[in-house]
């Protein structure tokens, strides 16, 4: 390790000394604590037993499972080895998981008991792995966590740089395919100084960890609030009624949120009268009337951004009140250009192609180089996202260009043409055209216009069953309409903008 590198481990390190004996980690489901220092004694225990077993710099570690002490863990052991941490939906179909499991070839998975029997039924087809574990405190029929913190803690030293890849997240999936996001420590704790910075994050805040750790928001937030010495209050699911609770208890201030989250929270707190005015900053994608409610009730601060995975969660982020409606302003370390078509600059005021530069812009996408080519053109991160500038540098959002249409139901994001892909292996579908529509709980929500073949006849919820079957549950349509025709282009292609003038009015 260089002099001048600083990682995810160094971090843990330095924090162990920074605040010691003050509580890192709070595991709701079972009351387990852990101190900074007792954190990185776990973390070393977990390394040296990995390291043991065999896993090397560069190795992938496969996880699937709730939120827990033990996931974060992992994150710690794989910074101090040099492994590269493998998060996994596990709201995926055991498909979907196995694809992006063999994607990345991990030595070693961990899997949360509820998860093992899909994972069982993958296990021919996941040449890499040579053990699977455990993950979380309930056991299971994979080999004991525990048994890895017993090996010892004398751990080797391992040569680890800020540039290193320390976690893979795979995007959802253009035309039908995800791509495993890789992306460093340096990223990592660049996202982590940001969002301390930006949302004003002290020792003495409490973080309600309630996005999972395999999503770019969850993990980040919940690693910022370690790197600024503060809380991370666990929760292995969301509940309305018991984070009301929390809030009030435990004095929770900072959480990160999709829909429906906060107007649940907000919902309950409203039916008990809990107080919950420590929520002093609220980060996420939110409807104006829940924001300006949350507002109201509590006094605290919520937070607009624009980022993805690939831009380690943000590119740009601000106070909702600086200018609702906008995406805030560019990060202190970013730089964010808007292009035409040819990779030139748009005036200000014009929509163009969000293109991004700085420390926080992932590494690429794991053994796909034509499209890290295609991705870094020019020297810029090419989002596929659109945007205007205002005068004053708020960034508003303006959609997906065509090539990468995306909807995002409750904060995930989808793919148009995965869930097409799935509609059309039913037998009586003959096309579909699938896109975004408002939504009162998800903010977006799925919606399938399908022309079926003739003489075939097709329920809505048959539909959307047999879509569940095949992908992820929430990838689903909410929405679905059959048209007698679907609209062509000369060509006779579907023409997707007149399906979508026709029938995107309303759900």
């Amino acid at each position: 390790m260089g002099i001048y590198d600083f990682t995810f481990y160094d971090l843990i390190s330095r924090n162990a000394t920074a605040f010691g004996g003050k509580e890192a980690w709070f595991e709701v489901d079972d009351g387990r604590a852990l101190t900074f220092s007792q954190y990185k004694e776990s973390v070393d225990r977990l390394a040296c037993g990995l390291q043991k077993f065999g896993i090397r710099k560069g190795d992938r570690i496969g996880t699937i499972g709730k939120n827990s002490l033990e996931y974060f863990l992992l994150y710690g052991a794989a910074a101090a080895l040099g492994a590269i941490m493998l998060p996994i939906n596990w709201r995926l179909s055991a498909d979907e998981m196995g694809y992006n499991l063999n994607d990345c070839q991990p030595r070693v998975v961990f899997a949360d008991r509820e998860f093992q029997e899909s994972i069982n039924g993958l296990k021919d087809r996941l040449p890499s792995v040579e053990k699977f574990f455990n993950l979380g405190p309930a056991k299971g029929e994979f080999s004991d966590f525990q048994s890895l913190l017993d090996q010892g803690d004398e751990l080797d030293p391992v040569e680890v740089h800020t540039d290193d890849g320390f976690v893979i997240i795979h995007t959802a999936a253009v035309a039908g395919r995800p791509r495993g996001a890789l992306l460093s420590h340096g990223n990592v704790l660049c996202a982590d100084m940001h969002i301390d910075y930006l949302c004003r994050l002290m020792p003495q805040d409490v973080h309600l960890n309630i996005l999972p750790l395999f999503h770019v928001g969850g993990l980040f937030m919940a690693t910022a609030s370690f790197h600024a010495g503060a809380l991370n209050l666990n929760v292995s699911r969301f509940d309305a009624e018991q984070a009301v609770k929390l809030i009030a208890e435990k004095k929770a201030s900072v959480l990160i949120e999709f829909p429906p989250i906060l107007a649940s929270i907000l919902e309950e707190h409203e039916k008990t009268g809990t107080d919950i005015s420590s929520l002093r900053a609220v980060a996420g994608l939110e409807a104006p009337a829940t924001i300006e409610k949350y507002q109201k009730l509590t006094g605290g601060s919520f937070y607009v951004l624009y980022g993805q995975t690939e831009t380690s969660c943000l590119a740009t982020f601000g106070p909702y009140n600086d200018r609702p409606g906008s995406a805030g302003r560019v990060l202190p370390m970013a730089e964010v250009r808007l292009v035409d078509d040819y990779d030139l600059p748009v005036p200000v005021g014009m929509v163009g192609e969000i293109t991004v530069k700085g420390p926080m812009v992932f590494k690429g996408y794991w053994n796909l180089p034509e499209d890290n080519v295609y991705t870094f053109r020019k020297g810029w991160h090419h989002t596929g996202d659109q945007g205007r500038f205002d005068e004053e540098g708020f960034l508003w959002y303006a959609g997906r260009k065509a090539e990468k249409e995306l909807i995002k139901p409750g904060g995930e994001n989808v793919y148009p043409a995965e869930v097409e892909k799935a509609i059309l292996e039913h037998p009586a579908v003959l096309k579909t055209v699938v896109f975004g529509v408002p939504d009162p709980k998800w903010k977006e929500g799925i919606k399938a216009v399908c022309q079926l073949r003739e003489g075939k006849s097709l329920a809505a919820q048959e539909l959307k069953d047999f879509v569940g079957e095949r992908i992820a549950r929430y990838k689903r349509p909410q929405y679905v309409e059959f048209v007698a025709k679907l609209p062509t282009l000369e060509d006779g292609t579907v023409d997707r903008a007149r399906v979508k003038e026709l029938y995107g009015e309303k759900a």
